[in-house]
């Protein structure tokens, strides 16, 4: 005997009507729309940006994780940014971010770059450790939040020093040199810091 009996379609959408007898509209097809990559598109600081991403990665992949702060290191070129593993500080190459706010040709590519950083390293403080895992799971929650042509979507897809050879020039450093930005995350604490 089965243990869940399904109603017949008739049933299902009188049991949802509403109460001027009829059903309400059925949700669109195809994936959820992300309201928050928009703001992608003006000038952003990081908290905004991070914002984004922290959406993004909830809506693709159902999860998220709170608290976390920024740093900004002068680290090599090679180096994008790095998290100490179960840190909770996330440490952004500030030289490579200088570079690329001085060559991108919008605040879109500009805060497309930064984000794509920040998810990479936001998933390994979510767990993601292997390095080529993130890569493809970065790529994969742009996509999907983002759609496939935006700039984010291209750069988590590809190799970020290829695409901006530039990047390669920006000062070079060796991460003696650590300043924490002060309004980061700032979604999950306005609540009770102020």
């Amino acid at each position: 005997m089965p243990r869940f009996v399904s109603l017949a379609p008739q049933e299902t959408a009188a049991r949802r009507a509403t109460p001027g007898g009829t059903p309400p509209p059925s949700p669109p097809e195809g994936p959820r729309p992300f309201p928050l990559g928009v703001r992608l598109d003006a000038p952003a600081d990081y908290d905004e940006i991070f914002r984004v991403v922290r959406g993004a990665v909830r809506h693709v992949l159902g999860i998220e994780r709170t608290g976390l702060g920024l740093g900004l290191s002068n680290l090599p070129p090679s180096l994008g940014a790095y998290w100490p593993v179960t840190g909770n500080l996330i440490v952004l190459n500030e030289g490579l971010v200088q570079a690329m706010r001085a060559n991108a040709t919008s605040a879109r590519e500009y805060n497309s770059f930064v984000f794509v950083i920040l998810a990479h390293e936001y998933l390994h403080a979510l767990g993601y450790l292997d390095e080529a895992a993130v890569r493809r799971v970065t790529a994969s929650v742009a996509r999907e939040a983002l759609g496939p042509d935006h700039p984010a979507s291209r750069m988590a897809s590809g190799d970020l020093w290829r695409m901006y050879p530039f990047l390669q020039y920006a000062p070079r450093g060796d991460g003696r040199r650590l300043r924490v930005i002060g309004n980061f995350d700032s979604s999950s604490t306005q609540q009770y810091i102020r």
